[in-house]
């Protein structure tokens, strides 16, 4: 599948407070921990559970989101299909980091043990 202009700006503009609750939902709903979700969202972007409840609380864009993040060196090892697109694939430097959260999100509902999500070598 390949993104439009339109999709990656819609991408930026969403705001990550909106997102949150749906991954919460889909984590908990097969047996994980919000802790977990925010092990892996903290592996991804280097974020403590402070200033992510304060990225969510002032409603960041994922633009602003994934701007004030340290992106995780080894992320460029998370690839396969999320949501119709191949990640490795993405052109897109934003759209793809989400798609990488994504993807991290999916891999821990999916009950992947936690050294594969976080691709310990």
């Amino acid at each position: 599948m390949k993104a439009t202009p339109e999709h990656h700006q819609r991408m930026a503009k969403m705001t990550f407070a909106s997102v949150y609750p749906h991954y919460v939902t889909k984590i908990e709903r097969k047996g994980r921990t919000k802790e977990e979700l925010h092990r892996v969202i903290y592996w991804l972007t280097g974020f403590d559970h402070d200033e992510l409840k304060r990225l969510i609380d002032e409603h960041a864009t994922f633009d602003t989101f994934f701007g004030k993040a340290a992106l995780n060196p080894n992320a460029h090892l998370i690839t396969g299909v999320i949501c119709g697109y191949r990640i490795e694939e993405i052109e897109n430097p934003l759209t793809r980091k989400v798609r990488y959260l994504d993807k991290l999100v999916d891999e821990l509902a999916k009950g992947k043990k936690m050294e594969k999500i976080l691709r310990s070598v």
